[in-house]
């Protein structure tokens, strides 16, 4: 707009200068004219320097402009090329340990297991050691015990049965605990009797010392010795706690109760199987024991198979 105006007013100071020279000669305010349009010219030339200048001016800040952001360009594409770079050597420095060290580990729980594996294997060697330990000792003390005087003819078999078990042992726990099983597995109740009681005289600290207590108990249970059974299961479960034959002894013991009677208690009994061995073969018996006698039986797991030590 205003080049227009500059432009418009340059036309027409160049048409009073191009009038008649008479005609301006006579008229004083044409001259007077003639001057403002010769001052207005040299604004004019002046404003066009100035813009010339500034647009000169312009154009270099706008080349260095570009000129900073060709080289600020430059430079990000340097610091993203060596960030990536950075990125991928740390990831060669750091994954590849990571990754050896998470194989390291898996050999090392393979070993850890190899290694429990030989403990268990080095305690089963060690209590099998014990045990031959412990019938060495009972031999050495059979040799230094002098033979016991012959039986009187007197003495009658139930008598022998009866007999006070020896301080020292005459046998050795394997055997003694087989001729036990053998002796009840024939109904010789008396005989096996005493020899489970000879093997929790002389082996009460191994492992088959619960097994002989609870066929104690069950010898008495058929006997029909009810209230001397209790007594020998409790002792099962209280003296031997968390054997494998506690499952037994509370099954045990809970129809004991039923032959006395003792229905409430028996009912407990029964309850704390069910509880304690959900899984065990015992539990599902348990139940049907106790719905013969009217309670109600808590729903307990599929039985699982279990391993017994005879």
């Amino acid at each position: 707009m205003f080049r227009r105006f500059m432009l418009c007013a340059l036309a027409a100071a160049m048409a009073i200068v191009l009038a008649p020279m008479g005609s301006r000669a006579a008229d004083p305010k044409l001259q007077e004219l003639q001057r403002d349009v010769a001052s207005l010219q040299e604004q004019v030339r002046l404003l066009k320097e100035s813009q010339d200048k500034q647009l000169a001016a312009l154009t270099v800040l706008v080349q260095q402009a570009l000129d900073t952001s060709n080289r600020s360009n430059t430079g990000v594409a340097v610091i993203q090329n060596n960030l990536q770079q950075s990125l991928k050597d740390l990831e060669s420095k750091v994954v590849t340990p990571v990754t050896g060290l998470g194989a390291r580990l898996d050999g090392m729980d393979q070993d850890l297991r190899a290694l429990q594996q030989s403990v268990t294997d080095l305690n089963g060697m060690m209590g099998k050691l014990q045990q031959q330990m412990t019938d060495l000792n009972n031999a050495m003390k059979i040799l230094q015990t002098p033979p016991p005087p012959p039986p009187s003819a007197a003495t009658g078999s139930g008598d022998a049965a009866a007999a006070a078990v020896p301080e020292t042992p005459s046998i050795s726990a394997q055997e003694l605990y087989a001729n036990a099983n053998r002796d009840r597995g024939s109904k010789k109740y008396d005989l096996a009797l005493q020899e489970y009681q000879q093997y929790l005289k002389w082996y009460g600290n191994t492992d088959l010392a619960a097994n002989a207590q609870y066929y104690i108990g069950d010898i008495h249970r058929q006997q029909k010795n009810f209230d001397q059974a209790v007594q020998d299961f409790d002792t099962v479960l209280e003296k031997y706690s968390e054997n494998n034959k506690t499952p037994d002894a509370l099954f045990s013991k809970g129809m004991v109760l039923k032959s006395l009677s003792r229905l409430t208690e028996s009912h407990s009994e029964f309850l704390e199987l069910i509880k304690r061995y959900p899984r065990n073969d015992l539990a599902s018996q348990a139940c049907d024991q106790l719905k013969s006698m009217g309670y109600n039986c808590p729903v307990a797991k599929v039985p699982a198979k279990t391993t017994k030590k005879k």
